[in-house]
């Protein structure tokens, strides 16, 4: 990228943010903090009015306005990659908010790039995950929750527990926003458990945001995912060992089931870890693999795989 352009893009990404900091550029172009300070010096001089705070950052002033973005054709086809993700993977609240920024993100683009979106858009398609959210439930708050996270307030809802097949209502500190395992979770401080907790937002019912703010404390901060969530759902740590036959064929269903990471092993197979709410239904799941699987810790999980190998042979060698 040549020196104008980069000055250029440098103008948008302020333009993009509140505050953007020395690092975040050099990071952006791959460039030293001297060029960066370099370039800032070049806008400015160029008559952009730009402010900076020691410690903080960059920013453009306020009431300065740039001309209106332009798309290459392939920043316009990745947003309609995007799009189609969103549609499938995010709540109807997004997907309505989403389909109206695409409108106007397409009321600015030139006709060639018109062309070509129209040209490709129905030949890419995201299929719909195979597991299907509850219809009993709206699914419709991630846009609600995205609010009380930038205001920092409390909410309340009602929570549906498949354990107990019950509704508990929760105040909730909410946290972030997570997206693993096919489904949007809410990480939150609940006021009930007075603990982090994971709750997934299509079992979220009567949700409403309520007029309490919050600050983060030691107590409700968080710095890994998966520490959150083994601290959040009371997770427990499994070690096996898989089969490199078994292994390529389980790249999506061990997701499901919370895979972490794996390593290879020393004998041509995989050391997975998994972080597991319910070893029992964990071991059903081992069954299916025979012996391209053995169980490396913890030895609960290897004692209830054995006992279900015993409850099997009981019923089907039955005198």
């Amino acid at each position: 990228m040549n020196r104008i352009d980069r000055l250029s893009a440098i103008l948008i990404q302020l333009q993009s943010k509140k505050v953007v900091t020395a690092q975040q550029i050099a990071d952006r172009f791959d460039i030293s903090l001297r060029t960066v300070y370099r370039d800032i010096r070049a806008l400015e001089a160029a008559g952009v009015p730009l402010g900076a705070e020691a410690g903080v950052g960059y920013f453009i002033m306020e009431g300065y306005n740039l001309p209106p973005v332009k798309f290459s054709k392939e920043e316009a086809g990745a947003l309609l990659m995007a799009a189609k993700l969103a549609e499938q993977q995010t709540d109807k609240s997004i997907r309505k908010s989403l389909e109206d920024a695409l409108i106007k993100i397409r009321s600015a683009l030139k006709l060639d790039e018109k062309e070509f979106l129209e040209s490709i858009e129905d030949h890419i398609e995201v299929l719909p995950p195979p597991i299907q959210s509850d219809t009993r439930f709206p699914d419709h708050y991630l846009s609600d929750i995205q609010t009380a996270l930038a205001t920092r307030r409390v909410i309340n809802f009602d929570y549906y527990s498949p354990y107990n097949a019950s509704f508990t209502n929760r105040d909730v500190e909410p946290l972030s926003l997570c997206f693993y395992s096919r489904h949007w979770h809410l990480i939150g401080y609940c006021k009930l458990r007075k603990a982090l907790r994971d709750f997934r937002s299509d079992r979220i019912m009567k949700l409403k945001i309520t007029s309490h703010t919050f600050e983060e404390t030691i107590e409700n901060r968080y710095h890994s995912l998966e520490d959150l969530l083994t601290r959040a759902q009371d997770l427990q740590e499994v070690m096996v060992r898989i089969s490199q036959k078994v292994a390529q064929y389980i790249s999506e269903q061990k997701y499901y089931m919370g895979f972490v990471e794996s390593k290879s092993g020393p004998a041509n197979d995989e050391l997975m870890k998994f972080m597991v709410g319910d070893l029992e239904v964990f071991a059903h799941w081992l069954l299916q693999f025979s012996d391209e699987v053995t169980v490396i810790e913890p030895v609960e999980l290897r004692n209830q795989v054995m006992a279900l190998i015993e409850k099997a042979f009981r019923h089907y060698f039955k005198k």
